[in-house]
């Protein structure tokens, strides 16, 4: 993302009103991402339809998966989740929705995917023990500690499935979600 000059500022001061809209049209019809954003923005759309819109995008990109190889299928199709994640967050800035959104990859994996962990090809299984890493800092980090015992039977019950596999876990990851 380029820094933006005082001298490009001061242009778009002096645009006027019809001239600032025709480019904002402009932008918005070549650029989906800034298109939803403004939406949001605007209020045109909700955070719970665009958490709708993003669940259902993350619940056909994995249920969808397939090819040669389920393994490398499914890694692909998370890391397009995770994306879209991450496009969910752009918009919203909502740290309690990526959270929900993480946990609702992960519950969607560890209710229809556990047998593909012990696969020969280990990406699937190191990216979904990194998601699950990753959405416990993100809990400790950005939710008051009420919202940690809310989520902690769920995270437990991940980790054992991590931690019950005969294959070595691929990050750091702690037996039980601590709770302070």
């Amino acid at each position: 993302m380029p820094a933006i000059s005082p001298a490009f500022r001061q242009a778009i001061k002096q645009l006027s009103d019809k001239e600032k809209e025709a480019i904002i049209l402009k932008a918005a019809r070549r650029d989906a991402e800034l298109y939803e954003l403004l939406s949001f923005e605007l209020e045109e759309v909700t955070l719970e339809e665009v958490y709708a819109q993003t669940t259902d995008k993350i619940h056909e990109l994995l249920l969808n998966a397939s090819g040669r190889s389920l393994t490398k299928a499914l890694a692909k199709a998370l890391r397009k989740s995770v994306k879209e994640i991450a496009r969910f967050k752009r918009i919203t800035k909502s740290p309690k929705g990526e959270i929900d959104l993480n946990l609702y990859t992960l519950r969607l994996i560890f209710s229809n995917f556990t047998g593909q962990f012990d696969s020969f090809y280990k990406g699937f299984y190191t990216a979904t023990a990194r998601l699950l890493l990753r959405t416990m800092q993100l809990i400790r980090k950005n939710l008051h500690e009420d919202y940690h015992l809310e989520y902690k039977a769920e995270l437990d019950s991940f980790l054992e499935q991590i931690h019950s596999r005969d294959k070595p876990v691929p990050v750091a990851l702690p037996h039980v979600f601590e709770v302070e």
